[in-house]
């Protein structure tokens, strides 16, 4: 569990992909120690066919950089390690050297719960060549997930307008690991609650949870599981009413609120997790509503995502709250947000200017931007976001509000009448936090400021409308002529 909660670093840096290490071997022994770097991080697609993504993981790049170190078994296991060929994989000089490395970058970063779309950087990081690739795997583990997580979350909660939504997907997440950042992530992205303890004791998100079918099953008799219960949790009494016949199980729940008002406690809700949640969620509340218990809740699970909701609502349902388990914990129906990590410019050491590179690839799809990039965006007078620019400061022709699509070069944005602020901020500086990430709280409120004020056309879950990004006509000038260059024959700038 040492990438959820990082400020434990056990196994940090070996949490990898074996070729950051073969790559940061030849750096070293090529005399690129000093060599600088700057890459990106993006993806290519919104989640889930939708309008949109939330950016998540971010707030944990600085502990990530911060604890990223190799210990004396690291690099034992390291020289362990063979070649294919045969013979030790790595030199024991440049095992020597990674005994005193330190992750000594600069990170920017879009921060948590900020929308975020295809194509623009949400992430970048610049410093030495080795120390930018050798985080490549971790910080790309961090972001991917977590995204997908708040992406998935926050469309889920918008379906259930306002009321509660609780993560309920740790028994069916990708491990230890999984659960607790699909608890982190599922907060950033509007859910309530987590019935994850650890993670309630690592991230304070709050817990909630009450009983399961084996309590009821447990006793003589549904209604004696209920009294048994009251009697144990008053202040925490959601009854479980499908174990049996939930006509019944709502009977016997009428019986012991009843009983409990008798006594100065009330019933809290009850919980469906089978059957017709519309129909039966419509019994349960007409019972307890003609039993003179309106206060009584009832609470949906099985099963449940953001359309399901939705068709819940539009037969109205009168459900309260929302227990959502497997298919947010698994991102049902996208297992993987595909955010990828592109080396965008070069220096060598003692230089001041980036020199941009890029990455043409047989497919156009994945042509990649140069330079040392950064995103404005365009917000209206009600704090509306209006467009996204990618800006690099050292070609940029001065206006950044006049840009040309991300990918078609034939359609141009002016973005100049609105107010522009800047999407990524400095998370790290020199390998230490800047503190700029600020807390879970701090990002679920962002979350839900920043999806309040985007175009209900972006967040519809149906044929979203596309919402702009563009590139600034200086930087786009520059791709193309990078991308005939290289074409042509003429290659692009390196480290040696």
């Amino acid at each position: 569990m040492s990438l959820t909660d990082i400020t434990r670093p056990t196994d940090v840096s070996l949490n990898t992909d074996l070729y950051e290490l073969t790559m940061a071997q030849g750096f070293w022994e090529s005399g690129l120690t000093e060599a600088q770097a700057c890459f990106t991080v993006f993806f290519r697609d919104n989640p889930f066919r939708g309008g949109y993504a939330v950016a998540c993981g971010t707030g944990q790049i600085a502990d990530l950089v911060e604890n990223f170190r190799y210990t004396e078994e690291d690099v034992a296991y390291l020289a362990s390690v063979e070649a294919p060929g045969g013979g030790a994989m790595f030199k024991s000089e440049f095992l020597d050297w990674l005994r005193t490395f330190r992750m000594d970058v600069d990170v920017w970063a879009a921060r948590e719960g900020e929308v975020v779309f295809p194509r623009e950087p949400i992430v970048r990081v610049q410093g030495p060549v080795i120390a930018c690739q050798l985080i490549e795997t971790a910080l790309l583990n961090l972001v991917n997930f977590q995204t997908l997580v708040a992406t998935k979350a926050a469309r889920v909660v918008q379906a259930a307008e306002g009321h509660a939504v609780s993560d309920f997907g740790l028994r069916r997440a990708q491990g230890p690991d999984g659960g607790l950042a699909v608890a982190r992530a599922s907060f950033v992205g509007g859910a309530s609650s987590t019935s994850n303890c650890l993670a309630g004791k690592i991230y304070g998100i709050p817990v909630f949870g009450t009983h399961a079918h084996s309590w009821v099953m447990a006793f003589p008799s549904e209604l004696d599981a209920f009294r048994a219960f009251a009697r144990s949790m008053p202040k925490n009494c959601c009854l479980l009413v499908d174990t049996y016949d939930v006509r019944q199980g709502l009977a016997n729940a009428v019986t012991v609120a009843k009983e409990m008002e008798a006594v100065g406690e009330r019933l809290s809700a009850v919980r469906i997790d089978s059957g017709d949640l519309a129909k039966l969620s419509k019994l349960a509340r007409e019972m307890f509503d003609e039993a003179g218990l309106p206060y009584v809740k009832v609470s949906a699970s099985n099963d449940l995502d953001e359309y399901t909701i939705q068709s819940l609502f539009a037969q109205g349902a009168p459900i309260d709250s929302f227990g959502v388990g497997t298919k947010l914990a698994t991102c049902d129906p996208q297992p993987s947000l595909g955010g990828v990590y592109k080396l965008a410019a070069v220096r060598k050491a003692g230089e001041g200017a980036w020199r941009p590179v890029m990455k043409l690839s047989e497919m156009a799809y994945k042509r990649t931007i140069p330079g040392v990039q950064h995103v404005v965006r365009f917000v209206d007078e009600a704090g509306c976001p209006v467009g996204d620019v990618i800006v690099d400061d050292a070609v940029a022709t001065g206006e950044p509000g006049l840009a040309v699509d991300v990918l078609d070069s034939e359609r141009a944005y002016d973005f100049t009448a609105f107010e522009a602020h800047e999407l990524l901020v400095q998370v790290v500086a020199g390998g230490k936090s800047t503190g700029a990430a600020g807390t879970l709280g701090e990002a679920k409120r962002r979350c839900r400021d920043a999806l309040m004020h985007l175009d209900p056309a972006v967040r519809r879950f149906l044929n979203p409308q596309i919402y702009p990004v563009g590139i600034e006509r200086g930087l786009a000038d520059l791709r193309l002529r990078l991308a005939r260059e290289e074409r042509a024959g003429a290659g692009q700038a390196s480290l040696l």
